[in-house]
């Protein structure tokens, strides 16, 4: 790639992620009271996330059949509030039985 074509590119990615930045910080002045704005704000994280999250898990592994018990089982045990270790540790188990069981099934 040419070097002046990869800086344009890279000043206009630097400005993009900037003006998401400072938009909201220049146009709310004051506190947010509204509640469910608040809220609004406060899953937006969350969501992006999953949204970034989810469609490489199921490409993560073998077959989506197994990506997807991978994912329920992670579900499952973080719903009893266990920690991210164990919530990683729980997926990746059941994602290697499911793969162990496929192969040796098929």
């Amino acid at each position: 790639m040419d070097p002046k074509v990869f800086l344009i590119y890279l000043l206009v990615m630097a400005l993009v992620t900037y003006a998401i930045r400072v938009i909201p910080y220049v146009c709310m002045r004051k506190e947010v009271k509204n509640k469910f704005f608040k809220s609004f704000l406060g899953y937006i994280p969350y969501t992006v996330l999953a949204s970034m999250t989810f469609p490489v898990i199921l490409d993560a592994t073998s077959s989506p059949i197994t990506a997807v018990v991978g994912f329920v089982v992670a579900v499952i045990v973080a719903y009893f509030e266990k920690g991210l270790l164990q919530v990683a540790i729980w997926a990746c188990a059941a994602v290697l039985v499911m793969e162990l069981a496929l192969q040796y099934l098929f």
